[in-house]
């Protein structure tokens, strides 16, 4: 007689997101393949072991908590909560998905798509920018008045929308502002903040930057494997920043790291000696090599046979 096996239990897609649950018992079944992403979606769907657990989970469970759609203008719908469900979803070969339907307008599908992903545990600086200013400017639209002239006033509506926005991400308006300046980032600038090669106040410091420094400085990046606070600080200590040259900004960062006479100190990356070592040769073998190769130089320098 067969063996009854217990059923496997994986966590429930609420605990998987970390979303609340939709209190709202009508939902509707819909086709994935009417269903379009929000436009300018912020949030990556990445396909890492947080994916795989969400799959299993849908393959087991089924999905548990709907995805939240809005009618789109061609009889489709967009999705406004539920892209990984979705992506997972299809990854399990499910064609239909339950869905809760609302009329929304932009504003309003803006600032409910961004608070339905903030309680994620992994949000990347640049998703935290892109969405804080999303739900920002829907604030600042559906709150707009038409009788502020002043600067000042202006500024209380843009400070009062940073604290809104930045409440749900547990930030205060100041904090918001530094995630603000990344969104003038170039894309692979941001990509290195994203994978914490660039600190994000050195980051912020770098947004105030003309398009052609910052490709100037992730070619620098590129090149020389590092770019350090001190190096930016210099840069920012030009008269004529705007019109420097890439010439000038190589010899600024250059100038920033250089050792001081009689320091002793001498830095090799290893990118520059991976151009000449491979990665099978030790430390220590490449250190020996490096003197070998330095005491030969000296005797012939020396004039010595």
């Amino acid at each position: 007689m067969a063996v009854k096996r217990e059923k496997i239990k994986f966590a429930s897609v609420e605990e998987l997101l970390g979303a609340p649950q939709v209190t709202n018992d009508h939902t509707t079944e819909i086709r994935i393949d009417d269903i379009k992403p929000f436009k300018n979606h912020p949030f990556k769907v990445r396909d890492d072991q947080k994916m795989d657990e969400l799959v299993e989970s849908i393959r087991y469970n089924g999905i548990l908590s709907p995805v939240l759609v809005r009618p789109y203008e061609d009889g489709r719908y967009e999705m406004i909560s539920g892209h990984r469900r979705m992506h997972a979803a299809r990854m399990v070969g499910l064609r239909t998905i339950p869905a809760l339907i609302r009329e929304m307008s932009d504003d309003e599908a803006t600032v409910a798509m961004v608070d339905a992903n903030v309680q994620r545990e992994e949000i990347l600086p640049s998703e935290r920018a892109y969405s804080l200013k999303m739900k920002i400017d829907a604030i600042k639209r559906q709150g707009k008045r038409t009788d502020l002239t002043s600067r000042t006033e202006c500024e209380k509506l843009f400070s009062g929308a940073a604290e809104e926005a930045g409440w749900a991400f547990g930030l205060k308006a100041r904090q918001v502002q530094k995630y603000l300046r990344l969104v003038n980032l170039n894309d692979k600038l941001l990509d290195l903040v994203d994978r914490k090669k660039i600190p994000i106040n050195t980051a912020v410091d770098i947004s105030y930057f003309n398009p052609n420094l910052q490709k100037w400085l992730y070619e620098y990046i590129k090149e020389n494997g590092f770019l350090i606070p001190k190096q930016i600080a210099a840069l920012k200590k030009l008269p004529n920043l705007d019109n420097v040259t890439k010439y000038i900004m190589n010899n600024i960062l250059n100038d920033a790291v250089s050792v001081k006479k009689g320091s002793g100190k001498v830095t090799l990356s290893e990118k520059k000696l991976g151009k000449y070592f491979s990665p099978s040769v030790s430390t220590r073998e490449r250190e020996r090599i490096i003197f070998e190769l330095l005491d030969q130089w000296k005797k012939e320098g020396d004039g010595e046979t």
